[in-house]
């Protein structure tokens, strides 16, 4: 008995050691080692969340004109039962363009915990349900409180997608490109952002505009079609329904031939290998019975499922206090560095400087945006997710005080540099690490309350960028406000630097944050 226990160990051992080179050797040859067309179509159809936060953020950008009866063509009477634009003076369009803000503080409240009780799955297809009926609203508002509430309801859809779609994308990422696939959550707002800018240039006359805030609400159609046929999140099914199921999933995701056991084993109650497994089941049926019973009313046991931690009880608790802290600085500098200054104001900005037409100039700056995010996605699996986040927060700082002085002294060569490098820069580590964080951070119990504190902090410093940039920016005198950004990132650089750790090539939250153990 002894020998065939030790002849079982060293056969083990021995598979361990060839699957491991294996996969080392997969890996090496081939950054595609894990990743499965099945996987491929599941990010595309999930990032449809992230894509439609970009595209609301900028569909009232370029046709501004149309919308508000500015443009000589455009007339207020009805036509077919909808007038062909609706009058509003500056502050009435703030207010529309705004109110998306608060609509989307509320998803991203409300989805951190439906996401940990119902699961990602279902949270992504009620999402979906927002877009729908708030672009319908947008796109046939008759007169200005309509469309207000359209923009408010597709707010809320909006802001719940980009708390649950970096928890689903974590969690079914293979292990070493989780920083590459956390990007497309970046990626798929620029995406957004740039095919709102593109439709709107090409249906700025007329009643089109009213296509443009509709294509919104059709992708949303598209895409709660196409969740009906997705798979919820293998770790989440392995905390709230059943192991052998969350492997059956992964092992759909990953491909039949990926080795899934390193992934398994690192879920609470992780198995070993499946055929051991089956083994085990059949030679010693009775004995596992009775481990089994002993485990259950044992308060001993090894892995217990977490229950989720709430929003407010994960403030106090000190596993996770920090982690949340530090998800919501890095957050709050993702904002507060003024990258919404250019995507929002930028054609009023370089407009006045660069004398060229402002639409052009804002769909050039966020095709820059998308590439650099693009270009720049695998770096933070390369140097670490702290690295990349202070090098885009140094150049951002950098970048922003260049602007400034080149707006005060009316340099328009050195300010197109300075803005297409501050939006660069933010694409570096700003603009994907963050929705990567939380995930890492803390356990999977505690990750939708992290991720809800961190993109509430995030639409609030949304909110003021917007409100009060065109305000402060007028008040201290034209480009003086990006001295200000430029000491936010000095700020936020000196508190990344000293209080958030590098969670890259990381097992779990207790290794990041050198704890031995979740229960200790």
């Amino acid at each position: 008995m002894g020998e065939d226990r030790s002849r079982t160990r060293s056969g083990d051992h021995e598979t361990s050691e060839r699957g491991e080179a294996a996969g080392t050797s997969g890996i090496r040859h081939s950054w595609t080692h894990d990743i499965s067309a099945y996987l491929i179509l599941l990010m595309l159809i999930t990032t449809l969340g992230p894509f439609q936060y970009g595209y609301h953020l900028a569909e009232l950008n370029v046709p501004e004109k149309v919308i508000r009866c500015l443009d000589k063509q455009s007339s207020s009477t009805a036509r077919s039962g909808l007038p062909q634009c609706i009058p509003m003076n500056s502050g009435e369009f703030g207010l529309v363009n705004s109110i998306f803000t608060p609509g989307g503080l509320l998803g991203a409240i409300s989805a951190g915990p439906l996401a940990m009780k119902y699961g990602r799955l279902l949270t992504m297809r009620c999402t979906t349900l927002f877009f729908v009926i708030g672009g319908l609203m947008e796109a046939l508002a008759p007169h200005i409180a309509v469309l207000a509430i359209g923009r408010f309801i597709s707010g809320i859809g909006a802001g719940a997608a980009i708390v649950v779609v970096p928890i689903f994308i974590s969690e079914v990422a293979p292990p070493n490109e989780k920083g590459m696939f956390g990007a497309l959550t970046q990626i798929m707002i620029n995406v957004g952002i740039l095919i709102a800018q593109l439709i709107g240039y090409f249906l700025d006359r007329g009643q089109l505009w009213r296509v443009v805030l509709a294509t919104a609400g059709a992708i949303g159609l598209f895409q709660l079609i196409a969740l009906t046929g997705a798979i919820e999140s293998p770790k989440w099914t392995a905390d709230h329904r059943s192991p052998h199921r969350a492997r059956k999933i992964l092992r759909k995701i990953r491909g039949h031939g990926a080795n899934i056991e390193a992934e398994v084993e690192a879920w609470p109650g992780g198995e070993g290998e499946e055929d051991r497994e089956d083994e085990e089941e059949s030679l010693m049926a009775d004995h596992n019975r009775i481990e089994r019973s002993h485990s259950t009313s044992s308060p001993s046991n090894e892995n217990p499922k977490k229950a989720a931690v709430g929003m407010y009880n994960i403030l106090w608790h000190p596993h996770y206090h920090k982690a949340v802290i530090a998800v919501v600085a890095v957050m709050l500098a993702q904002q507060l560095c003024g990258v919404n200054s250019i995507v929002i104001y930028g054609s009023q900005v370089l407009a006045t400087l660069l004398d060229t037409k402002a639409t052009i100039l804002v769909i050039v700056v966020s095709a820059i945006n998308l590439i650099t995010t693009i270009l720049c996605s695998p770096l933070p699996d390369k140097i670490g997710r702290k690295p990349s986040i202070l090098i885009s927060i140094a150049g951002m700082g950098t970048n922003a005080c260049l602007l400034a002085i080149s707006i005060i002294y009316n340099v328009p060569v050195l300010s197109a540099i300075a803005t297409l490098l501050f939006v660069a820069s933010f694409a570096v580590g700003l603009g994907p690490v963050p929705f990567i964080l939380a995930s890492e951070l803390v356990g999977p119990e505690g990750v939708g309350a992290t991720q809800s504190w961190a993109l509430a902090a995030n639409w609030i410093a949304t909110f003021l960028v917007s409100q009060f940039f065109p305000l402060l920016n007028e008040a201290m005198g034209p480009g003086t406000i990006y001295f200000l950004f430029t000491g936010f990132a000095v700020a936020f650089f000196g508190f990344v630097a000293w209080w958030v750790p590098e969670t890259n090539g990381k097992k779990d939250a207790d290794e990041v944050w050198g704890r031995k153990g979740r229960d200790e």
